[in-house]
């Protein structure tokens, strides 16, 4: 069972069973304080697994719950409320900590989406030097759980191309593959945070290449 229509439940149509909970519905935007939004998703929660007892309950997280800027944010510590709950409550679980999800349509504020944007418009925009990303196709998620996941079980996984990119390097894809010249002002800020990577992920993604796996992004998703 899929609860969710966004980007992350319509990837998983394919890989549906009986047996599996996919929960991708839940509170998208980062920047989000509203109570009432918290207070859905965690009811959204409790209840699916009340109505599935005997699911595997696969949870879709973000890999910013590393970021140690970002732990007083209310969307932070709500998405740890849940991978608590989730630990305590769920019989067979799976989290997945996703990183900047690239992918056709879905928020035009992720990162991909805003560059892709503002390169085709031939707007202006800042770019901070320092600042390093996590990406993540999202067609890897469904090929990721049906192949790798059968064996895993109540473990909570950091999931993204285990590589860092500097905004520059994607910048520079995006630009060539529109033929657009990228307009922006460069300054020296930014950050990063490190994450750690089991050998079940970068084996998933050890025969392709940092280069080639952010060109195959161009190309799907441009």
């Amino acid at each position: 069972m899929i609860i969710g229509n966004g980007l992350i439940a319509n990837s998983l149509q394919h890989i549906d069973t009986e047996d599996h909970l996919f929960f991708a519905s839940g509170v998208s935007n980062s920047l989000e304080t509203r109570c009432s939004e918290f207070d859905r998703e965690f009811s959204l929660l409790r209840n699916s697994l009340e109505s599935n007892p005997g699911s595997k309950l696969f949870y879709f997280s973000t890999l910013s719950i590393h970021d140690q800027s970002k732990q007083d944010s209310q969307y932070i510590l709500h998405k740890l409320n849940l991978e608590d709950y989730i630990r305590k409550n769920a019989a067979r679980y799976v989290i997945l900590r996703i990183g900047n999800i690239v992918g056709k349509g879905g928020n035009p504020n992720t990162l991909f989406n805003f560059l892709k944007n503002q390169i085709k418009t031939s707007t202006k925009f800042n770019l901070h030097s320092k600042a390093r990303r996590l990406l993540l196709d999202i067609d890897d998620i469904p090929w990721f759980i049906s192949s790798r996941c059968s064996d895993i079980h109540n473990e909570t996984i950091n999931f993204a191309y285990p590589y860092y990119y500097d905004l520059k390097e994607i910048v520079h894809v995006i630009q060539e593959h529109i033929r657009t010249e990228a307009d922006y002002a460069e300054s020296d800020e930014g950050d990063f945070y490190r994450v750690d990577f089991t050998e079940t992920v970068t084996a998933f993604f050890t025969e392709t290449s940092p280069e080639k796996y952010l060109k195959m992004l161009a190309e799907k998703y441009i």
